[in-house]
């Protein structure tokens, strides 16, 4: 394998900048359980300051943040509307079931990330049947990745919050990617969240962190929150020395890891445009491509399919088994070059792009991506008509 490798299996896999790792080693200690690590105080603030919110909690994960905030507004046997495929219900071991002790009732998401209102509406449980959980919470997710990173705008989660607040429940939102969001749609993070009353996001995706994410919302819910927190296991001591590269992330303008984010997008959609050109590329179209999320298949999928599809290619048994081989021989002639994509739901891959992938690496990425489309599709007989 080339020394050099491009990893697009996740924007998880960014390495701290030499600022950041500097920050580390000279940050300012205390110890955050007793709630004096003054490091952790300022990343804090600053996060509470960006979203509009009234405090913050940092977390270690972005799954911690989603639990903590389950845990502080959803009652046991309480239920949680969500998308059917977010983050919550997809990739978090069923936590809200095993440790918050709540159902979900989900509800698929369209072509743009978003589930529809009126079927949100429909959702809600009746609280005077005994037979039916109550419904506690509705939750987003922003950006959306099983719709390929789309952002969801701040009047789409006002009107959803409006629905929330309707039957008395609150709106939480998994903004793990929402400063890519903001940067997509060219608005503020504070502008996005300001309907929600809690939100969590992610300091070790886009924002390139080595650690951590951090959970916003009112003091109370706060409070509620880093009970929970320590109920985990993720009450840490001298935190300050994952909390400074935080910091630096948050700033504002070119010296922090917001407005770069932009580039990401750019090079998202580059690497789009190029593989959309390869036959036995499918289900990929370039404009959809908002973030930093590419999601497309090997093979024929049939006509009419996008990326980022709830519902899988239609064709007989062997087809997609043939698909799957295809997927499969497609991401190990990659990897042979030194390139990591990632498989992903419903027959299709995903590549991510992020800190430290620049315009060059793209290019070569496109490269090897030829040379691995024709070795999956002679390998495996895929037809490259749709």
């Amino acid at each position: 394998m080339p020394s050099q490798l491009i990893d697009l299996r996740s924007d998880t896999v960014t390495h701290p900048s030499a600022e950041m790792r500097r920050a580390m080693a000279e940050a300012e200690l205390g110890d955050d359980v007793f709630g004096d690590d003054p490091t952790v105080i300022k990343l804090e603030e600053r996060a509470a300051e960006l979203t509009g919110k009234e405090a913050a909690l940092f977390v270690p994960s972005g799954t911690m943040g989603n639990l903590v905030s389950q845990m502080a507004q959803v009652p046991r046997g309480g239920e949680i509307i969500t998308e059917a495929e977010s983050h919550i219900v997809y990739d978090e071991a069923a936590g809200h079931a095993v440790v918050v002790g709540a159902s979900t009732r989900t509800v698929p998401a369209r072509e743009d990330g978003t589930m529809d209102p009126g079927a949100i509406r429909e959702a809600f449980r009746d609280p005077s049947d005994p037979h039916e959980p109550i419904t506690a919470l509705v939750c987003l997710e922003n950006t959306h990745g099983h719709s390929m990173g789309q952002p969801l705008d701040a009047a789409y989660t006002a009107e959803v919050a409006e629905i929330a607040r309707e039957h008395g429940v609150p709106l939480h939102v998994d903004g793990a990617r929402i400063f890519n969001a903001a940067v997509a749609l060219g608005t503020s993070v504070r502008r996005l969240l300001a309907p929600a009353e809690s939100a969590t996001f992610c300091l070790s995706k886009g924002l390139a962190c080595p650690v951590g994410s951090v959970v916003v919302g009112g003091r109370d819910f706060i409070w509620r929150a880093r009970r929970a927190r320590k109920l985990l296991g993720g009450g840490m001591r001298q935190v300050g020395v994952l909390a400074a590269p935080g910091l630096i992330a948050l700033r504002d303008g070119p010296s922090g890891m917001i407005e770069r984010l932009a580039e990401d997008h750019a090079n998202a959609r580059t690497l789009a445009e190029g593989l959309a050109e390869l036959p036995g590329i499918s289900g990929l179209d370039p404009a959809r491509v908002r973030t930093n999320f590419l999601i497309f298949r090997v093979g024929s999928v049939g006509s009419g399919t996008a990326a980022g599809s709830r519902t899988a290619a239609k064709g007989d048994i062997a087809a997609e088994g043939g698909r799957t081989a295809a997927r499969a021989t497609f991401l190990d002639a990659l990897a042979r070059e030194g390139v990591l994509m990632v498989e992903y739901p419903h027959g299709q891959v995903r590549a991510v792009t992020h800190y430290g992938i620049g315009a060059a690496d793209i290019e070569r990425v496109l490269a090897c991506a030829r040379g691995a489309i024709s070795t999956a599709v002679a390998s495996e007989t895929i037809p490259l008509g749709v």
